[in-house]
């Protein structure tokens, strides 16, 4: 097993032949672990060791996401261009939805009475046959399933999108044919790349849509459980650890807030 790691580090790469990625890796060391304790129960091997193994070590990702002007910019160019799919970017800032999730997100799944929507499904890109095609699947995890509450401000746009949609899908394309055809993630990902080369706003991929989310709900003095169940994730720790750099303006006031008593 540790052999294993050693290679998958250096040459796991089957594309490039370079190594994987420490938290690639670290997925498949999970896999090939719950196959042999699977063995281990029923009787296969005599006991479970890879438990001893050193997992390489994974370091935790910049999160990169826009200022509060450049957040403005996208906002008023996404409400500028007339196709209704690029409404789906407003959404994100204001839901924190990840792309899979936005994209295959229902007209049934929203409800206008609650000012809620449902995250219930997500999607991929997958190649059948030679051809991408777009996979609608369960959500990324269990805690991943939730009740997103939609801003008030953002209700009347969604019922005004609902009004000129003609696919089931809220964020639907623009092709007579949009019902049978969904957007894909990959095109999606591309018009979104595009708006930003036209703003002129440095490349970030649509999950910083998703960090800028999170960093301006922290500025508005969201607590970390709240955003951390909207988010999807699995416990607040993970919230925190990921966007401790957001609360540091927060901590400044707090402390002053503190030193007034001096």
């Amino acid at each position: 097993m540790q052999k294993m790691i050693a290679n998958l580090s250096k040459k796991g790469n089957l594309r490039t032949g370079g190594g994987l990625s420490p938290s690639s890796v670290n997925a498949i060391v999970t896999v090939a672990q719950s196959a042999l304790k699977a063995a281990c129960r029923r009787g296969y091997i005599p006991s479970y060791t890879a438990d001893r193994v050193r997992r390489p070590k994974t370091a935790e990702k910049e999160i990169g996401c826009f200022t509060p002007e450049e957040q403005k910019k996208i906002e008023h160019a996404a409400f500028s261009d007339r196709r209704p799919k690029m409404f789906g970017i407003v959404l994100a800032l204001y839901t924190g939805l990840r792309i899979g999730e936005l994209l295959a997100l229902e007209w049934e799944d929203i409800d206008f009475e609650k000012a809620e929507l449902s995250v219930n499904k997500s999607c991929h890109d997958a190649e059948k046959n030679g051809e991408f095609c777009r996979v609608t699947d369960t959500p990324k995890t269990p805690t991943s399933r939730r009740i997103v509450p939609i801003p008030r401000q953002i209700l009347p746009l969604l019922r005004e999108q609902k009004k000129k949609s003609r696919t089931p899908w809220v964020i639907g394309g623009e092709k007579k044919n949009a019902a049978e055809s969904p957007l894909s993630v990959r095109s999606y990902q591309y018009s979104f790349s595009l708006l930003l080369k036209r703003l002129g706003i440095p490349h970030r991929g649509f999950h910083a849509l998703r960090h800028t989310f999170a960093t301006r709900a922290l500025e508005c003095g969201m607590d970390v459980k709240t955003l951390a169940e909207i988010l999807g994730h699995k416990n607040p720790t993970v919230t925190l650890n990921r966007y401790v750099h957001s609360l540091l303006p927060h901590k400044h006031e707090m402390m002053n807030k503190l030193g007034k008593l001096l």
